[in-house]
């Protein structure tokens, strides 16, 4: 038997064979970011510092307005649409046109999982990164909201104002200097109301959507190819770019190194190397942006954050959203559209010194599911349809199996 049938025999055989050890490693990765979230809700929680304010200040004096994105509504937009679309695009776009017809289907249906699974982790890190660290920072900087003042209620009364004073020379209100007091001013009773008075820094709902939004994002450009054109680093020798690819002072220079060059290594133009995908693929991308955009935008006309906020939460959701996406996915160009494989059951839980990577030569399966140690030896290239080039044992990732 060949070593592209006897290997793929081998890998379709064992598909129920999946490794314990291995399942449970992203078990508990999967209840770690399942409590980073059940942190930030105790986060969200605590009564952290309150910032002292000035009672004259006007960046604190804006009217209560309620939210024009409700937290509900945040939540459907930002956890639930996008868990859903992800899903949705890796059971019925994956594994994509290059599969070959012949493929199993316990090997089809195995990447599929693996890339759901691969698409929730990123998002799972993505938002609970977003969550934890914006809910940690609101408890400890405890920044005035810009309806501070109307929440708090102060009492206003001059023995108040000198018992509560913590800083500034003004005396009373009518002075032109500044009076800075603390929260024990506040006449409201409702604790949880002046909790969320002092939570203005970060945004929460900017980082929270741009988290979830961007992630979004990168996924569908990642799985459909909506990128800026490029050209692969030296993988072309024309500098010129004629009008129908040729260059008329170089042409027989170009026929006589393709006549002496295989049909899989001939110089070819560098304008046919890459070319844009559709609009629509593009605006179906940009879509998941805007709605960030817009929720970002309408903390700001609801007077529930500065500026300042707004910025430090989009760029916060920003990062988390890119880390997110990145820790489980190849780079949007170059990566086509997969996430990376699985770790090995033997570095499932830790690397060890003398390893370049997690993942080893078996991808999803067991160790003994892998290819025979004398193909890898000799440099055989093994393939077949769904199976992954296994040039080398110990650094390539399986892009089929997972």
């Amino acid at each position: 038997m060949a070593p592209a049938a006897r290997t793929l025999n081998t890998l379709t055989s064992g598909a129920r064979r999946v490794s314990k050890r291995l399942i449970a490693s992203y078990v508990i990765d999967w209840i770690l970011i399942l409590g980073t979230v059940a942190v930030g809700g105790a986060f969200s929680k605590i009564h952290g510092n309150k910032h002292a304010f000035s009672l004259q200040d006007p960046n604190i004096s804006f009217p209560y307005h309620d939210d024009t994105v409700t937290v509900p509504v945040l939540i459907i937009v930002s956890v639930v649409a996008p868990g859903v679309i992800t899903a949705v695009i890796s059971l019925l776009f994956v594994p994509g046109p290059t599969a070959h017809k012949s493929t199993p289907s316990s090997l089809v249906w195995r990447r599929k999982l693996w890339e759901w699974n691969a698409a929730w982790m990123g998002l799972g890190v993505a938002l609970a990164g977003a969550f934890i660290i914006t809910e940690g920072l609101k408890d400890v900087a405890g920044k005035p909201r810009p309806f501070l003042l109307a929440v708090c209620d102060p009492d206003l009364s001059p023995d108040s104002i000198r018992r509560h004073q913590v800083g500034g020379t003004g005396t009373s209100l009518d002075s032109a200097t500044p009076i800075m007091v603390d929260w024990h001013i506040c006449r409201q009773t409702d604790q949880g109301k002046l909790r969320n008075a002092f939570a203005s820094w970060p945004s929460g709902h900017s980082s929270f959507s741009w988290a979830g939004m961007l992630y979004l994002s990168l996924f569908i450009c990642a799985k459909f190819a909506v990128q800026i054109p490029f050209l692969l680093p030296g993988s072309s020798s024309q500098r010129f770019i004629s009008t129908f690819d040729e260059d008329t002072d170089s042409v027989d220079e170009l026929r006589r190194k393709n006549s002496q060059t295989s049909s899989a290594s001939r110089v070819q133009p560098p304008r046919n190397q890459a070319a844009a995908p559709p609009i629509y693929l593009l605006i179906i991308a940009f879509i998941p942006v805007a709605t960030a955009m817009f929720i970002s935008t309408s903390r700001w006309f609801d007077y529930r954050h500065h500026g300042f906020d707004i910025i430090s939460g989009s760029l916060l959701g920003i990062f988390t959203a890119w880390f997110g996406f990145r820790w489980y996915h190849l780079p949007i160009q170059g990566g086509s559209g997969w996430a990376w494989g699985a770790r090995s059951r033997g570095r499932a839980f830790w690397l060890g010194i003398g390893r370049p990577g997690y993942v080893g030569d078996e991808g999803w399966e067991a160790a003994r599911l892998g290819t025979s140690r004398g193909d890898v030896e000799s440099g055989r290239l093994v393939t077949g349809p769904g199976i992954p080039d296994r040039r080398d044992s110990t650094e390539v990732a399986s892009p089929t199996v997972g």
